[in-house]
């Protein structure tokens, strides 16, 4: 696959189904609605045919009434055409109901007049995770090929499944000096894209985000992880740990910082031993009073904290991380 390689551990085994029809079924979610596509002469030469595709959209809030799946199956024989046409109407109020962005069945057959798929392909939006758990049961969205979760990626992704919250973490390099605990989506990537521009991508340990308010237990088990990895194998070398992120609308950086001070807290002598320096830049709700905890911290347990609130820049404190590094001992 590109290069890319990986285990394969998953196999679907399936009994023959004897059949003398196949049929193309196609449906897919876009910013206006969904297209659905259908054909007659649907498996492996679908590509051949597919001039023999018929395509309708169906805009979002448009009832999908037999009317409006009609030019779908307008050529099919009379004997099939209302099972058929029923069968993707069906489909479609599957696909809405549970949120999928993607579904295509290739192919379908009929047995005893029936609709039956032979083959089937479904994507599910995971944002949508929140009103349809129930429905979806104990669905595992993969990681990408290739990858396989670290014990350390696992527990954090279980802590993610478990809140309201979200909670990221992979691991990118586990001898990389520059690790990051980062509040927000587009703050992470910012703190990520930056070391890489920097020239550090080498050095950069992991890719790591927290946001929509966690508790302080939840960040508490959070910094646990991301401190654990940043301060494993000691070499003697200076590393950073950047705790950062934009200006928060809600989130109470206070609280937050509560769980993460803990952490740092616990974490000491780790930190010690790793030569960790640790840059903090922050802003929003309480913000003022978590980082006045963070500079007290510093002293407390004898370790460099630097700590800016939102008048320093995201960028600057990347490039201040990565000149801790690479400075003399």
């Amino acid at each position: 696959m590109g290069g890319c390689r990986g285990p394969v551990t998953t196999f679907i085994v399936e009994p023959f189904i004897p059949h003398n029809e196949e049929f193309y079924l196609n449906i897919v979610s876009d910013r206006l609605g969904c297209s659905i596509s259908f054909s007659e002469c649907g498996g492996i030469e679908i590509e051949e045919n597919w001039d023999k595709v018929k395509s309708i959209s169906v805009p979002t809030g448009i009832s999908f009434t037999s009317e409006v799946c009609a030019p779908l199956v307008a050529t099919l024989p009379l004997e099939i055409k209302e099972e058929i046409l029923e069968y993707i109407k069906v489909i479609f109020a599957v696909f809405q109901d549970l949120d999928f962005t993607f579904l295509e069945m290739n192919p379908f057959t009929l047995v005893n007049r029936k609709p039956y798929p032979l083959d089937m392909r479904g994507e599910l939006d995971d944002t949508a995770a929140f009103k349809n758990f129930k429905k979806w049961g104990n669905i595992e969205f993969p990681i990408p090929f290739g990858r396989v979760m670290s014990a350390t990626e696992s527990f954090i992704h279980g802590l993610d499944e478990k809140t309201s919250a979200s909670l990221k973490f992979t691991v990118l390099n586990p001898k990389g000096r520059i690790w990051t605990m980062v509040a927000g989506g587009g703050a992470s990537v910012i703190y990520a894209d930056t070391v890489g521009d920097l020239g550090y991508a080498s050095e950069l340990g992991n890719y790591a985000e927290y946001s929509g308010a966690p508790n302080e237990e939840e960040v508490l088990q959070y910094a646990r992880v991301v401190i654990d990895c940043a301060t494993a194998d000691p070499d003697g070398r200076k590393r950073a740990l950047v705790i950062g992120g934009g200006i928060a609308n809600f989130t109470d950086v206070a609280a937050t910082f509560n769980g993460i001070i803990r952490a740092l807290k616990e974490k000491e002598s780790k930190l010690k031993a790793a030569r960790m320096n640790i840059y903090v830049r922050r802003g929003g709700p309480n913000y003022q009073r978590g980082l006045a905890k963070m500079r007290s911290l510093g002293d407390e347990i004898g370790i460099p904290i630097e700590v800016y609130g939102p008048e320093a820049t995201m960028t600057g404190i990347c490039k201040q991380a990565i000149e801790c590094i690479t400075a003399a001992a």
